[in-house]
């Protein structure tokens, strides 16, 4: 029998971890791994933060011509002329380097034809009576059939000069809709009448038209027919100067909008939507460029306000006619 006074040891049990292998590794790689992970999540944010930052210039790109990146007509109005279709890159001749083997072809056929004005070759003439007009509206009218678009253009001879006038028509239109992408008959026919415009000294107007159809957008600053004329009446300038045009050669290039409707009964009708090139008389381009140049001869009216006098000889034409009327 136990004693009272009989104490019972407690048991300690000690358990060591056998784990000594890893004893070297520990969780450093768990860290790393994070750092890993944090620095890829870095790089994403970065990336997508220039994709829409390039998104937003893109917008304001296109904001500021009013269009949108589902403009009417489906088609984006960022355009180059010579660019391919869909492109928002610039393919402009970067200077040093050759151009493209498409336009280097087009600027060797447009040097090899010779202009049918020049009786001489290398010089230039000055079409300014009735008779050189004709002629050269006849050319036109045969370059026009050569290319298939016989009933898509017109010459008109005015007091003014040779009205040329490129339309389009139910079968075939010269732009794309709601765009200065042009059809590539029209194209070369422009890139032909280029190379005659080479052999005259006269100086052409080119005036772009569009219907009376309007873009959704109607704010002030949207892309309009105004905008659309006048990027229409560029590309034909641009094609111009590839047929071996010289760039003096062009006085003004302008839109018209919907203002000017060959058809005034139907606004909307599509002979509406053309390009005219008015090849002036020497006299009457000497008149446009006095409109907007500096006035040779002015008399002060009162301080700060001038008048321009005008030329000696015309004034004493005008006022012999009066007098004789009288």
């Amino acid at each position: 029998m136990a004693r009272k006074d009989e104490h019972h040891e407690s048991t300690i049990i000690r358990r060591v971890s056998k784990r000594g292998s890893d004893a070297g590794h520990g969780g450093a790689w768990k860290v790393a791994f994070a750092d890993f992970v944090l620095a890829l999540m870095c790089l994403f944010m970065v990336l997508w933060v220039l994709a829409a930052r390039d998104q937003e210039n893109l917008e304001k790109v296109l904001n500021a011509g009013g269009a949108t990146m589902t403009a009417e007509g489906g088609s984006v109005r960022l355009d180059h002329a010579g660019n391919p279709k869909g492109s928002l890159i610039p393919r402009d001749p970067i200077p040093g380097q050759p151009q493209s083997d498409s336009r280097a072809q087009t600027q060797v056929k447009s040097s090899s034809q010779p202009s049918a004005l020049n009786d001489s070759a290398g010089a230039r003439q000055r079409v300014d009576s009735e008779q050189a007009m004709q002629k050269l509206a006849r050319m036109m009218t045969t370059l026009s059939i050569e290319a298939g678009l016989a009933g898509n253009m017109q010459a008109v001879v005015t007091p003014y000069g040779l009205r040329i006038l490129l339309h389009d028509t139910d079968e075939q239109g010269m732009f794309e809709r709601s765009s200065s992408a042009i059809n590539e008959r029209f194209r070369l026919l422009l890139v032909r009448m280029g190379t005659m415009f080479r052999g005259i000294e006269n100086q052409l107007l080119i005036v772009g038209h569009t219907d009376s159809l309007q873009f959704r957008n109607q704010s002030h600053a949207a892309f309009s027919n105004w905008s659309l004329s006048s990027n229409r009446a560029m590309t034909a300038r641009a094609h111009l100067l590839d047929g071996g045009m010289p760039k003096d050669s062009i006085l003004q290039v302008v839109g018209m909008a919907d203002r000017a409707p060959l058809d005034r009964a139907n606004p909307a009708a599509v002979v509406n939507r053309r390009i005219e090139m008015l090849v002036l008389t020497t006299e009457q381009a000497h008149q446009v460029s006095a409109m907007f140049g500096m006035p040779g001869r002015t008399e002060a009216l009162m301080p700060g306000v001038n008048s321009a006098r005008p030329d000696v000889v015309p004034a004493s034409v005008l006022q012999e006619r009066l007098v004789k009327v009288h």
